[in-house]
């Protein structure tokens, strides 16, 4: 079980981590095969099913989403827990956005899901 404590602690660092355009430390949230699902997949990548597999992948979507978004900037709206998962409600370049992350029994992003007010 997650804990408040723990889920606070992951969503500081994650939007600090993303506002500091630090991908290496962005990446440090995440397990090395780790599955991300977004719609801007599709946009950037060209992958049909909107999701990626393993740091490799995913690190070379968000370097170039960080090359073309220059200005990039997360605000945190509010934290909320699961049984396994954090959510992440926050403001960014587009407005509204909510993030789901599923963690490991060590404490590492396992898979995460993007959500977009488009």
């Amino acid at each position: 079980m997650i804990d408040k404590k723990f889920a606070d602690r992951f969503a500081h660092d994650w939007i600090d981590s993303w506002n500091s355009h630090d991908l290496n430390r962005v990446l440090s949230h995440y397990a090395d095969d780790f599955e991300m699902s977004s719609p801007f997949i599709i946009q950037f990548t060209g992958e049909p099913s909107g999701t990626l597999k393993g740091k490799d992948n995913v690190g070379a979507y968000w370097s170039k989403a960080l090359a073309l978004i220059p200005d990039l900037h997360f605000e945190l709206v509010t934290t909320l827990v699961g049984v396994d998962s954090v959510t992440l409600y926050y403001k960014g370049h587009k407005g509204l956005a909510a993030e789901v992350f599923h963690f490991g029994a060590d404490a590492k992003v396992i898979r995460a899901y993007a959500h977009y007010a488009l």
